[in-house]
């Protein structure tokens, strides 16, 4: 079972991220603000670049060399799945999300030339308000992931060594 769990986690995270983002583009106007709660609204954002919209201005051949690059990330990643996927619950969890994550945004660059964005989140402190760069289900699946791995990683037994080879 631990070997498909990455695959099942990496599969429920693309078909969320895919429905959200549908329900999104066929039901907000783009560019608009609905409120949800106070610091969160949704939105219907096209990103063109990266995480926090780097490289947004990317055009041309630099928008093909980004793709390819997300896309070579995407295949890496399944490739680690594929080899290491099923060591702990843990790690196989993270690395679904991250794939899944990944997969679902690289979806977006295929389908549409941009990635969906829709959650917009703001605190207001001291007269001023500061704002998130809006995201989605992908991206937060992808923090969420890198974060459980990392978590993982620092909660993974010493490896044991032979005697006499430190």
């Amino acid at each position: 079972m631990r070997k498909a769990l990455p695959w099942l986690v990496a599969l429920a995270t693309l078909v969320a991220d895919r429905l959200t983002k549908i329900a999104v583009l066929h039901c907000l106007i783009p560019g608009t603000l609905v409120p949800v709660i106070p610091g969160l609204a949704l939105t219907n954002v096209r990103n063109t670049g990266i995480a926090f919209s780097l490289f947004a201005d990317t055009g041309g051949t630099g928008r093909l060399i980004l793709q390819a690059a997300i896309a070579t990330a995407v295949i890496v990643i399944a490739w680690i799945v594929y080899r290491h996927g099923g060591r702990t619950i843990l790690s196989s969890t993270a690395l679904g999300l991250i794939l899944g994550g990944a997969a679902g945004n690289l979806l977006d660059r295929i389908l549409y030339g941009w990635v969906v964005d829709f959650i917009h989140l703001w605190v207001s402190i001291g007269g001023r308000v500061w704002v998130w760069p809006d995201f989605n289900i992908a991206d937060s699946a992808i923090t969420l992931g890198a974060g459980l791995l990392i978590l993982a990683e620092l909660r993974r037994p010493e490896e044991q060594h032979a005697p006499g080879t430190d």
